[in-house]
């Protein structure tokens, strides 16, 4: 819901960063598997009752999010950019449920459970719209100039991001917060379901 706007006020920054990054030889693919490396690290953070360093590996992971589209932009776009930067980031929201899983199985594992379940059902609304709108020809870039449609909803990337953020500093509250945030993605997916319905109408 917010991605628009945040994109207006980081992508400035994040290209002068990228310009630097660039010019040192590092691609783009390099700073995505190097972010999905550290944000792996919050499984066994998060298992040994440590959220404070998951926290740090989620920041740095979306700096390193941000930073590789920044240098694709710089480099140039290629499809398996944008094929791993969507498949690592929906493989770390999972793994960061995952963790609290692992937290607290007796509290967590149910409402992870959900949470993990709804993530499916944005993922899979979100690339089968683009993958037909890809065929059809369709675009937009007001997320940014992208290597693939980005249909917007109620809980896309800043909204996750807040919501993982939360989950290390209240981790306590993730049972509650997992419905809650599970709920809404039901929400952004049966958006994503209606838009599609409408826009691939025969």
């Amino acid at each position: 819901m917010f991605d628009a706007w945040m994109r207006k006020r980081i992508d400035p920054a994040l290209e002068r960063l990228g310009r630097s990054v660039s010019d040192r030889e590092i691609t783009a693919n390099q700073v995505t598997w190097t972010g999905f490396g550290i944000g792996l690290m919050v499984i066994p953070a998060l298992a040994f009752g440590r959220p404070e360093i998951a926290l740090v590996c989620i920041l740095l992971n979306r700096i390193c999010d941000g930073l590789d589209g920044a240098v694709a932009r710089i480099r140039g776009l290629s499809d398996l950019g944008g094929y791993l930067d969507i498949t690592l980031d929906f493989l770390f929201y999972s793994a960061v449920i995952f963790g609290f899983a692992l937290f607290d199985p007796l509290l967590n594992s149910l409402p992870a459970a959900f949470l993990i379940f709804s993530f499916v059902g944005t993922g899979s609304s979100f690339l089968a719209f683009a993958i037909v709108a890809e065929k059809r020809g369709i675009s937009t870039d007001i997320r940014g100039k992208k290597s693939i449609y980005y249909l917007g909803g109620l809980t896309e990337g800043t909204e996750t991001i807040v919501f993982l953020i939360a989950l290390c500093i209240w981790p306590g509250s993730f049972p509650w917060m997992a419905w809650g945030f599970g709920s809404l993605c039901w929400i952004t997916t049966a958006f994503r379901i209606h838009a599609a319905m409408t826009t691939f109408r025969p």
